[in-house]
């Protein structure tokens, strides 16, 4: 599992993230998301830990945490929706 870190500064690393969550427990992964066309921070992360005690112990003392002058949102991460890239509602030989 992993967590959702959100409403971050768009200045944070990599770096930034592991000092913070190796304080609850050991940290496994950090993913920043960056913005396609611009590669900007898109202002939110995913963490993961060791265990689910060390998610526990972060997200209990993160979440509403205030840190680079915001107010973290920090909870369990919710799985990927499954989207395909084959939308409907497109036309099909002239045809609605």
């Amino acid at each position: 599992m992993s967590i959702y870190v959100g409403n971050l500064s768009y200045e944070v690393n990599q770096e930034d993230l592991n000092e913070v969550f190796t304080e609850y427990g050991t940290v496994k992964r950090v993913h920043i998301p960056t913005d396609r066309e611009t590669g900007r921070v898109r202002g939110f992360a995913f963490v993961e830990m060791e265990s689910e005690a060390d998610e526990d112990k972060a997200i209990e003392a993160l979440d509403g945490a205030e840190w680079m002058n915001r107010s973290l949102k920090v909870n369990k991460a919710r799985p990927r929706e499954n989207r395909s890239s084959f939308g409907g509602g497109g036309r099909r030989n002239n045809r609605f």
